[in-house]
Order: structure tokens, then sequence, then C-alpha cells
């Protein structure tokens, strides 16, 4: 039977969209946090899913994408949900930890996205980009050059598989309200795991590949965003 790989087993995101795919599939949750994936563990059992089991991944550990996921089984869902904000301030000053930032969220994402498009013959593939993206802001200028590079990834590998049986749902979301962000003030037209998770589904259900903004007016902001003067732009916040 053919599984439903999460990779990013404690992402608030990656749950959701598993918690609404599980019925009735395996589920292969692949993470660092053991413990911390013991919760969605639960939940997808509960949801219905046949079985429900952890495999350890190290998204910097590019060599051992192709073997993780080649050691799944067939695969019609993938759920690339991983990524860490990192520390801006840091990264200004710290050349590793703005490496640790672009490995993590853009290497290690392509990365991936390489090996499934290769190995999976049908179904659909999750990633997600960020309005964080679109325009990069100095107050996260590292965090949104790897979002920008990921959707322009994205956007050509949607043109590689049009036309075959697999498609890619890339997510555009705005400001995300969850563990990533905690403590953070939200920002406007700011969106919930559960409201991620409900329009990327939904577009699952569409033929063909799809790139999904979150809700669907952040569109709108993003096309002014283009046309703020740049000295107005470097003094936006997060």
């Amino acid at each position: 039977m053919s599984a439903l790989l999460l990779l990013g087993a404690t992402s608030d995101i990656g749950g959701e969209v598993a918690l609404r795919l599980c019925r009735g599939r395996d589920v292969v949750l692949a993470g660092r946090d053991r413990r911390g994936a013991r919760g969605i563990e639960t939940q997808l059992a509960e949801a219905g899913a046949l079985s429900v089991r952890f495999v350890n991944f190290e998204a910097t550990d590019l060599d051992s994408h192709r073997a993780l996921i080649s050691e799944v089984g067939e695969i019609t869902t993938a759920i690339v949900a991983f990524g860490i904000l990192g520390d801006q301030q840091l990264a200004e000053r710290d050349e590793k930890e703005a490496a640790r930032i672009a490995t993590v969220d853009y290497l290690a994402q392509v990365s991936v996205l390489t090996v499934l498009a290769d190995v999976m013959k049908r179904g659909e593939i999750f990633a997600f980009s960020s309005i964080a993206g679109w325009r990069a802001r100095r107050a996260n200028y590292v965090y949104g050059s790897t979002k920008a590079g990921l959707d322009a990834f994205c956007q050509g590998l949607a043109d590689r598989l049009h036309g075959t049986d697999l498609r890619l749902i890339t997510a555009r979301p705005g400001f995300v309200i969850g563990s990533m962000t905690e403590g953070m003030s939200p920002a406007p037209m700011s969106v919930t795991p559960a409201e991620v998770a409900d329009a990327v589904v939904a577009a699952a259900g569409t033929k063909g590949s799809r790139t999904v903004w979150i809700p669907r007016r952040l569109a709108l902001l993003a096309a002014i965003m283009r046309f703020v003067p740049r000295p107005i732009w470097r003094h936006m916040p997060r």
C-alpha cells in the first residue's frame, strides 16, 4: 500500500495536512525529535491511519535523503514541512548561522524535492513557501531569501511535472501563528496551521500543480509590496 510521508514530524502545518489525508493509509513521520512526534502519532492513529511509524531524519545531511525516501517504499503523498526561522541578528554577523538557515530552508528542501520528484510516480507533493520570500525585508532577509529561492525552484519543478501523474502544491502563506512563531506579534492577514492545511488539501483535489496564496487576499498585498519604494521598504518590520 502507498504511504504518506511527512518530512518534519513536529511541524504544525505538516501535521495538520497529514491529519486530513491519513485515513486508511500508512504514515511515515520523519524528523529528529522522536518524543516531540508522539502527539501527532496519536492524533494520526485516532484519525484513521492504518499505521504510523517514526524514522530519523536530519535535513542537513543531504547525502542521507535519497536512502531515507527510498526505504519508505511507494509514496503517493509527501509533505515537505521542515524548516527553521533561525536567528536573523546572529546571522548578520555569524556566517555559520546564515549558512545553517540557508541549508535547512533551501538546500535541504531542494534536495528532498528533487528526490521525491524522481522516485514518486503519482500523487502529490506539498511544499511551503512564504510571503517572506516575495520581497525580502531588512528584518528577516536571511530567512526571506531562502523562501524566495525555494519558491522559484517550486515554480520550475511544477512546470517540469506538468502532464504527469505527480503534482506539486506550493503554499504561500502569510504569517502563520504556531510554535515556530510563538512569542511574535501576528502580522496582518495571519493564518493558523489548520487554515493553511485546509487550503493546500483543497488545492490537491484539483487537477495539476497549484500555487496557493493563504489567505487568497494576500495575493493583492503581495502585488502592492512590489511597488513600495525601497527607502520605505527597508524599514518594514518582519
